[in-house]
């Protein structure tokens, strides 16, 4: 590489940040910032989606910690007074609740409302 090229992402580690890229490629472990553990950029979605649930209206939420995965889900379950589950690390809540989910969760995490 020439003088003023760098990596910015490797296929193995992902994006290359300026911290990482100058002391050599080191872990991102210990370092201020850190994203959550759920999500690779540490932003909790929700979305709304209909697919494959034969035209039923699913919230879902992605991006929480596993740890918290139970919890979070029975919490917007009440809060919503809907069904719902947790599949592959993702709580999907019965119907389009995430105008509520989004404000009950930006209590906690930082939250988007993905998708259209």
């Amino acid at each position: 590489m020439g003088d003023n090229a760098r990596a910015v992402y490797s296929s193995e580690a992902g994006r290359i940040d300026d911290a990482t890229a100058r002391d050599g490629g080191s872990s991102r472990q210990g370092s201020q910032g850190s994203p959550s553990p759920g999500s690779p950029d540490g932003i909790v979605r929700v979305s709304r989606t209909k697919a494959g649930r034969k035209g039923k209206t699913v919230t879902l939420v992605t991006g929480l910690p596993p740890a918290d995965l139970g919890d979070i889900a029975r919490d917007l379950k009440r809060l919503c007074g809907s069904g719902g589950a947790v599949k592959d690390g993702v709580v999907e809540v019965q119907g389009d609740h995430r105008d509520k989910v989004a404000a009950h969760l930006g209590q906690r995490y930082r939250v988007k409302i993905a998708g259209g």
